[in-house]
């Protein structure tokens, strides 16, 4: 790797509203030779998640990124030098590996690192059978506990968690509306996914529009957005309802003081419960819910997006789509192609 130079986007300021450009630093550095027990990994794709945004702000259930440290996302790679045991060149790998070309890890980090399978698409590793499909999974299935029967709304429905829990839900015998902002997209969870209901946020008032669709009440919320659409659906709960706390995606950027719930009382009326989570809680059973998801795939019964940039120096603009609603599913940004020995699949 003699001479080989690494692209690096690194946290300059923390972000306060919409995050920016100027929140990072471009740098390009030399990449260093490895020593015994080190790894060294060349990015190939980099995912954005709504969660980064967490991450530059402060501590939440990983620690803040510190100033000056390169930004923290997980990436799939190819090792491309190895000294360590466990990993040789070639093989796949996913991490957190950040915004930048290599990454070069530790002896001792060999549990940071998972091998991918070379069977299927990259891609598809980092979306459906990734940490979107693992946590729409856990989320919809354990947390929610969906059931046959359950009348369920979905906000976020259109993005890459919330189209594979409606997906989940109706295939565990849900009645199933989601919550989407725009024509393209409730078009897409119409005609593509097949809903039971849409309502367009930005052209429809939600709240009877909720109670239009299920006038009986909401038996299961799952929530990505948070905010002003989480205090509108608890007005609609019905009794013992569940209500599965994903994420708050409206209130990232937020410069002010967040949303605060109006609605609340309606689930002690209600005797509903509401609950978040993590989905490093269910890291013994990743596994277990990609194979099932691998499945439904196969059998065409869960459809997904992949929303591809391409290009490291658009990381900042990439993350920027996630808040400003213009991607289309799972949010990729490829920075490098893949010298792989092998086929890969084309599911």
């Amino acid at each position: 790797m003699n001479n080989t130079i690494n692209r690096i986007w690194r946290l300059k300021k923390r972000p306060s509203g919409m995050v920016q450009r100027e929140n990072f630093e471009w740098t390009e550095e030399p990449v260093a030779g490895i020593e015994e027990g080190q790894i060294l990994v060349r990015n190939l794709y980099l995912s954005f998640d709504p969660t980064q945004r967490g991450w530059m702000a402060g501590p939440s259930y990983l620690p803040a990124i510190e100033l000056g440290e390169v930004v923290r996302s997980i990436a799939v790679g190819q090792v491309v030098e190895s000294r360590n045991p466990y990993f040789k060149p070639g093989d796949l790998v996913s991490g957190l590996l950040g915004w930048q070309d290599y990454c070069l890890l530790n002896k001792g980090s060999e549990s940071a690192l998972t091998k991918v399978s070379t069977k299927f698409p990259i891609p598809l590793s980092m979306s459906v059978l990734g940490i979107t499909g693992l946590t729409a999974y856990f989320g919809m299935l354990v947390v929610g506990e969906i059931k046959p029967g359950d009348r369920v709304v979905v906000s976020g429905a259109a993005g890459a968690t919330g189209s594979i829990a409606a997906q989940i839900a109706k295939l565990k015998g849900g009645r199933v509306v989601g919550i989407a902002g725009g024509s393209q997209k409730c078009g897409w969870l119409r005609d593509e996914i097949e809903l039971d209901g849409i309502v367009d946020y930005k052209s429809e008032n939600v709240g009877p529009r909720i109670n239009e669709l299920l006038p009986e009440g909401v038996t299961l919320f799952f929530d990505n957005v948070g905010g002003k659409t989480l205090d509108t659906v608890l007005a609609h709960l019905s009794l013992n309802a569940r209500v599965v706390l994903c994420g708050a995606i409206s209130e990232y950027n937020s410069a002010q003081t967040q949303h605060g719930l109006t609605n609340y009382m309606n689930l002690i009326i209600q005797r509903a419960k509401m609950q978040g989570f993590i989905i490093l809680d269910y890291a013994n059973r990743f596994q277990e819910a990609s194979d099932e998801l691998l499945d439904w795939v196969k059998e065409g019964k869960i459809k997904y997006q992949i929303d591809l940039a391409e290009g490291l120096e658009n990381a900042p603009e990439t993350l920027q789509r996630l808040f400003s609603g213009l991607n289309r599913g799972k949010q990729l940004l490829k920075i490098a192609e893949a010298p792989l020995d092998g086929e890969t699949s084309t599911i």
